[in-house]
């Protein structure tokens, strides 16, 4: 009769665990010791025929998986693991840099662990404490905030940090940024160029680098017009579309609303849109309130009025956050800190 931890009915033998056969199961079923059957598992030519053949049979017969993170410790190597932290994987733009950076490592054998803070920076410290214990090969990071002392005490401690979307602050990184405050500044020097003089701003929380710059630039094409930035023009803080649709029918219920509308990124443009939608407005000569954002994405040329929309690969942000990482890794940087800023151009629906 079995003992307590011998399968029953012909089940392979599991660790009790991780449920998984381990490598001392394996010897067993071939009949070899735990160092005999490791050597035939790590191709070691010294073996004999026979007993690599028995080991290896044996290891598909119990559906054995080999440790290759403990494996690669013991081995002085890495894990293979790459950490990538983001603020908001709602956010196409964050599963498309997700799929920059995972193409470009995956060429070197490299694996993408992805991590989503939701704009919490003590998420974000958690998320890093996380992957270091995890013992990632590197780490490329969307920052929350400004404190960026957990990323600082990452490169201290000999793991390589790349940062996304925002320029490292306290400690030398390499970063890939986008052009925020060119592309944010010619969106809206074009709405003024058709004449608009009250422009809407919507934007994510102030503590956001990209929405800073965005604002810093929609401000910058408002002085060349010889405007001043009017504050009641002006919403901070939406991070999802719904907060978006208040903070724009907020604007569209002035006395004085805005003929037109700027947003930082394409979650406050789609909320916009579904205000302008809700409440059908219109500027005082009965026209359409126009639209303009940051961020193309999916299906704006299918919402049936005139936009114009900052465009950039953000796959290329990933892409080129992965290269600079594998730089790092095979020990090809040297000189200081390299900043990549992708750069923006303006696309235009429904016209």
């Amino acid at each position: 009769m079995p003992g307590p931890h011998e399968p029953r009915g012909g089940r392979p033998p599991r660790d009790l665990r991780s449920g998984q056969p381990t490598l001392r199961d394996v010897a067993e079923r071939a009949g070899v010791s735990a160092m005999t059957a490791s050597r035939v598992l790590r191709d070691d030519p010294q073996v004999l025929p026979a007993t690599r053949e028995r080991v290896r049979a044996a290891a598909e017969a119990l559906g054995y998986r080999p440790n290759e993170v403990a494996r690669s410790l013991r081995l002085g190597r890495g894990t293979g693991l790459v950490g990538l932290v983001v603020t908001n994987l709602a956010n196409p733009f964050y599963s498309r840099l997700a799929l920059g950076v995972d193409s470009v490592v995956a060429e070197h054998g490299l694996k993408t662990v992805i991590g989503n803070t939701g704009q919490d920076p003590d998420a974000e410290r958690d998320l890093v404490a996380d992957l270091l214990a995890r013992r990632v090969d590197g780490i490329i990071a969307v920052p929350a905030g400004a404190d960026q002392r957990h990323l600082a005490a990452a490169v201290t401690d000999g793991v390589p940090v790349v940062l996304a979307s925002r320029p490292p602050e306290g400690f030398a990184a390499d970063c890939v940024l986008v052009d925020d405050f060119g592309g944010a500044r010619d969106a809206t020097a074009r709405l003024l160029a058709r004449g608009h003089r009250r422009i809407g701003f919507l934007g994510s929380p102030p503590a956001v680098y990209t929405g800073t710059e965005r604002l810093r630039g929609y401000a910058a094409a408002l002085a060349s017009a010889g405007l001043a930035v009017d504050t009641r023009l002006v919403r901070q803080g939406q991070t999802e579309p719904h907060e978006a649709t208040h903070a724009a029918a907020g604007l569209l219920a002035l006395p004085d609303p805005p003929t037109a509308l700027f947003c930082s990124n394409n979650r406050n443009t789609i909320g916009a849109f579904r205000a302008l939608r809700a409440t059908d407005a219109r500027t005082a000569d009965g026209t359409d309130i126009a639209l303009a954002g940051f961020d193309d994405f999916e299906l704006a040329d299918a919402l049936g009025l005139a936009l114009t929309l900052v465009a950039y690969d953000s796959d290329e942000v990933g892409r080129a956050a992965g290269r600079l990482l594998l730089d790092h890794l095979h020990n090809r940087t040297g000189g200081p800190p390299r900043q990549i800023v992708v750069p923006t151009s303006l696309v235009e629906y429904g016209t």
